[in-house]
């Protein structure tokens, strides 16, 4: 009698772009449920499962974008609950958790080692908890700082409430989330609009927004090379300068041609904190929508490219942006391998960063176009609200509040995507075995 032998099956292990996917799902979705309570709004009403969504998603994905004013809506447990999932986006799900697990005292796995490494864009796994250390030390101490240099002049505004708007907003600002309590009931989404002349507040939050945005990674060069410059990562250099550029070039075109009826000196910080804020961060001390349409659309490029590699922020990357301009400067030099600070890049770098901005100008198009459609609105401002979802930017033409559940349902869709990465969703959706056979190669004519 023939006997079957089962064979026991065997279990298959989650990859380290499925964890990262699935932990940035689980927090959205509990942040969700606390936001739907009673006690999370001003009213003591339960808020719709979509509107909690879109509030959740916008706040893990670090992103701004919000259906109702965050300062009128919802009560200081709402607001908790907001800042919680803020920082926990800010720094990475992850991280988040490994930073429990260490200070707990237990053992950090060389799986969970790789899957901490893949969060925060690391270069190896070798040191990878020595610098979450330092991302946690460094993260909380200067929200810190920002706090205690800002509630003067918010305690001077708010009272004693003017310490959490403090904390609130410096947080906000660290991890370029874009939330703010500022809204009053007369006028809701105001941002930071009513400090465009303070150069104290203006100076702070740019500070924090372009610490958070230049990545861990470059900040572990800055804190151990400190001047040494010529000692930092190539990556790091890249960072730094295309972060310079980025800023200051953009800062002279609006100081140009907007903000004319201001004075010089507000016209100054006007300009420069449209400039640092399109790169992921959400705040704006100006009114976008009496920007021209050319300053809109340099602000959509912006917020597309985004900050840089393992920070707090969003976009395709500075990085990523870099790659390209120099492939074209090598293309042009008919280079075959681009060169930057005495080292050549490797292709893949360049494959990648091809991919990664297909794949946003895809996304950033089809949803803009697609929300165009549905709502029956002007397409350069669902342009704008597609590439500040996608960016994880936040800032908005005052549209976002105004769209369906299906509209709002694209935007969610892009926070997420534009948060955890293209290539991580797809790494995470598709596996692929290499089978080593090359097929014979043949050339195309491009361009």
């Amino acid at each position: 009698m023939n006997e079957r032998v089962f064979l026991p099956h065997k279990k298959k292990k989650l990859t380290s772009f499925q964890i990262i996917i699935l932990g940035f799902l689980g927090v959205i979705l509990l942040g969700t449920v606390f936001l739907m309570l009673p006690v999370s709004t001003r009213a003591g009403t339960a808020t719709p499962f979509a509107d909690a969504l879109f509030t959740s998603t916008s706040a893990v994905c670090v992103t701004g974008l919000v259906l109702h004013d965050t300062a009128t809506y919802w009560s200081f447990f709402g607001q908790v609950v907001i800042l919680f999932l803020i920082q926990i986006g800010g720094l990475g799900v992850i991280t988040v958790a490994a930073s429990f697990a260490m200070i707990s005292g237990r053992k950090i796995s060389l799986m969970q080692r790789s899957t901490m490494q893949e969060a925060i864009a690391a270069p190896k796994v070798g040191g990878i908890v020595r610098l979450t250390n330092f991302m946690i030390r460094t993260t909380l101490a200067i929200e810190l700082l920002g706090t205690i240099i800002m509630a003067p002049v918010f305690c001077q505004d708010f009272g004693v409430k003017g310490l959490w708007v403090a904390l609130f907003h410096s947080v906000s600002a660290f991890c370029n989330a874009g939330f703010d309590l500022l809204g009053t009931s007369s006028q809701p989404f105001v941002s930071l609009s009513r400090y465009i002349a303070n150069p104290l507040i203006n100076l702070v939050i740019m500070l924090l927004i372009i610490i958070g945005g230049i990545g861990f990674l470059t900040w572990d060069d800055i804190c151990s090379h400190k001047w040494h410059i010529r000692r930092y990562r190539v990556q790091s250099k890249v960072i730094l300068w295309t972060s310079a550029l980025l800023i200051i070039i953009p800062a002279v075109f609006f100081f140009v041609v907007d903000f004319t009826g201001s004075s010089t000196g507000t016209r100054l910080l006007a300009s420069t904190f449209q400039s640092v804020t399109t790169r992921t961060a959400g705040f704006n001390t100006a009114d976008l929508t009496a920007m021209t349409p050319t300053s809109k659309s340099v602000m959509i490029m912006l917020m597309l490219i985004g900050g840089s590699p393992g920070s707090t922020a969003g976009g395709m990357k500075t990085t990523t942006f870099a790659v390209l301009i120099l492939n074209m400067v090598a293309t042009f030099r008919q280079k075959e391998d681009i060169e930057i600070f005495g080292r050549r890049l490797d292709s893949h770098a360049i494959k990648n960063a091809a991919t990664i901005v297909a794949l946003y100008i895809i996304f950033f198009f089809i949803g803009g176009i697609a929300i165009s459609s549905i709502e029956h609105l002007p397409l350069l401002d669902c342009l704008f609200e597609t590439a500040s979802a996608v960016g994880t930017v936040g800032l908005t033409l005052g549209i976002t509040p105004t769209l369906g559940i299906p509209s709002q349902l694209i935007l969610i869709l892009l926070m997420f995507f534009g948060r955890v990465g293209g290539l991580t969703l797809i790494y995470a959706a598709i596996s692929v075995k290499q089978n080593g056979v090359k097929l014979p190669l043949e050339k195309i004519t491009v361009g």
